[in-house]
């Protein structure tokens, strides 16, 4: 057996099933894998999924498109690319409470928005204000990544950033109702999250064991879109008890769709990730111009690989 392992970017939630229907399932053991799935929870996010990946302690991140760019320019370079992504479409949202009033990214001037302190994170909820006609001028807040979800409800931040198939569904659980603003609708061409990153010299040197683990992540996601009810069942006491009371079926038959399908899932668009970075770029965020062989490796479509 080969080990692996992928560091997630959150505690294990909806959109890690495949991760834990292909461990569970024995699809990556069928392949002669033993892969470990890391949760944040294990050191409260003391350390991210890339730095993770950095530092050799796993072999996969789960992370954001930007973290592939950022750790690309840092002053002392790490090779990574994005090998797959998760969704084929952002489900994700920057989010107010209904009862705030801040019913428009314009509304957020001068309010406190809570962040993950990413890279361009900050930049580009400051550029969807000032498109909205706002001055994008925000009260930046960091606090506890695992608690930042609960800064908001808690009406310690007046906006964040999350998964609409995750804490969208909980606030619905919770009736709670939430304005949410999509990059989308606001002018921001957003690229694909969350991703699988992997260094590009280690990916080199196993290339048959990293795509025989997309091969049977894909399985993975794929039995989840199919098998609703035998996933949420194996997901749910994987769940932290924070979690405990978001409708796991519900939350599953959102994102489903997503996915994609055995030709589509894991697959990143060349334009859709140039338009992103050629977004970074026109607004300052980014000086380096990388072409899109640069930064992502399609291991699952690419026989010369």
């Amino acid at each position: 057996m080969k080990a692996l392992s992928i560091a997630l970017d959150w505690t294990p939630n909806t959109n890690h099933s495949g991760f834990f229907v292909a461990q569970q399932q024995g699809f990556y053991a069928e392949v002669g894998l033993q892969v470990d799935i890391v949760s944040p929870q294990m050191d409260n996010y003391s350390t991210t999924p890339a730095k993770k990946l950095e530092l050799g302690q796993v072999d996969f991140a789960l992370c954001p498109f930007e973290s592939v760019l950022s750790y690309r320019v840092k002053e002392a370079p790490f090779d990574a690319v994005a090998i797959a992504t998760l969704f084929q479409e952002d489900l994700s949202a920057i989010v107010t409470l209904s009862e705030s009033g801040l019913e428009r990214p314009k509304d957020l001037d001068g309010r406190s928005y809570a962040s993950y302190k990413a890279r361009y994170e900050d930049a580009i909820v400051a550029a969807m204000v000032k498109n909205d006609g706002g001055k994008g001028e925000l009260k930046l807040e960091y606090r506890d990544k695992l608690g930042i979800w609960e800064t908001l409800l808690t009406k310690k931040a007046d906006a964040t950033w999350v998964f609409m198939n995750w804490e969208g569904i909980q606030a619905q659980n919770r009736g709670i109702a939430l304005n949410a603003f999509l990059l989308s609708d606001f002018g921001i061409p957003y690229g694909y999250s969350p991703i699988i990153m992997a260094g590009k010299s280690a990916a080199a040197a196993s290339t048959k064991e990293y795509r025989l683990f997309l091969e049977a992540t894909r399985r993975g996601y794929l039995y989840a879109a199919e098998h609703p009810k035998e996933t949420v069942a194996l997901l749910a006491p994987l769940c932290s008890e924070q979690d405990g009371d978001i409708d796991l079926m519900q939350s599953q038959r959102y994102t489903a769709p997503f996915y994609g399908t055995s030709e589509t899932w894991g697959l990143m668009e060349k334009e859709r990730v140039l338009l992103f970075l050629n977004w970074l770029a026109e607004n300052g965020l980014e000086k380096h111009r990388f072409s899109f062989e640069e930064i992502v490796w399609d291991l699952l479509r690419d026989p010369t690989k």
